[in-house]
């Protein structure tokens, strides 16, 4: 919106790669619309399809592997090849959780009276994801996708330092059969934009990936205003390459749980 960019560069100092956009407060509302638009169609489709999807979207990203640990390695990313294994596999693995988490986190819980009570998961709705610096991808991979398996949509704001492998992953959902408003890429700077999500009243939940101190605190105390759900993220740059990165409790960050009653015939 804005017409500013900034110029991505190899490594720290190194030659211009690209030039990317800096995105603005204008950006950032037309991306929650888009989102909101698209969240009830996204949560209504079946858990398999859902996860199909994701599972589409790992293929064209093992597809498009080489032009990725590319452009990681030209970025600054340490273990390009292991980055892209670990971005693969965990969409993988999320895909798998879409039709399990259900039965996972509910209940039927015991009641005095002649009911059956249930208490089961539901999409919070727009969720934003905040990414770490590094790595790039994965660690952008990890955070997204326990957020949208569930039927929540994202926007999303990419590493500042590598931008690019996240610009390459949103053409790869772009063209994927994932609905379009349900990830919302943006690239910029938490400075600007974190009081921008934080105080956003129609955003009901914050994934903080950096834990940029200065950032981290804007978004925490911004959760307040209309009770957002925040969870942030303390991994090490290697860490988003582990296991740790999968932990299934993650998606419960961003769910609503829902209890209802019905009565029991006799």
């Amino acid at each position: 919106e804005s017409g500013r960019v900034e110029a991505a560069r190899a490594k720290s100092q190194g030659p211009v790669l690209a030039n990317y956009c800096m995105a603005s407060r204008k950006d950032f509302r037309e991306a929650v619309v888009a989102a909101r638009k698209a969240q009830p169609g996204w949560a209504k489709s079946s858990a398999y399809l859902r996860g199909q999807i994701m599972y589409r979207a790992a293929e064209m990203l093992e597809q498009r592997r080489a032009e990725l640990e590319a452009e990681v390695e030209c970025s600054g990313g340490r273990k390009p090849k292991a980055e892209l294994s670990a971005a693969i596999d965990r969409l993988v693995h999320y895909a798998g959780w879409t039709d399990k988490f259900a039965q996972l986190f509910s209940t039927v819980n015991p009641v005095a009276s002649p009911h059956f009570n249930f208490t089961f998961p539901e999409p919070t709705g727009v969720v934003v994801v905040v990414c770490a610096d590094a790595p790039a991808l994965a660690a952008l991979v990890s955070l997204v996708a326990p957020v949208i398996l569930s039927g929540n949509v994202a926007v999303v704001l990419a590493s500042e330092l590598m931008p690019l492998p996240a610009i390459t992953f949103a053409e790869v959902l772009a063209t994927s059969d994932l609905p379009g408003g349900v990830v919302n890429i943006l690239t910029g700077t938490r400075r600007e934009l974190a009081p921008h999500f934080a105080g956003h009243m129609d955003v009901n939940a914050i994934v903080n990936g950096p834990g940029d101190p200065e950032a981290s605190a804007t978004l925490h105390a911004g959760s307040a205003i209309n009770l957002k759900r925040y969870a942030q993220r303390a991994l090490t740059e290697q860490a988003w390459l582990t296991e740790q990165a999968e932990d299934p409790y993650w998606i419960l960050d961003t769910m609503e749980m829902k209890t209802a009653w019905h009565p029991i015939g006799f």
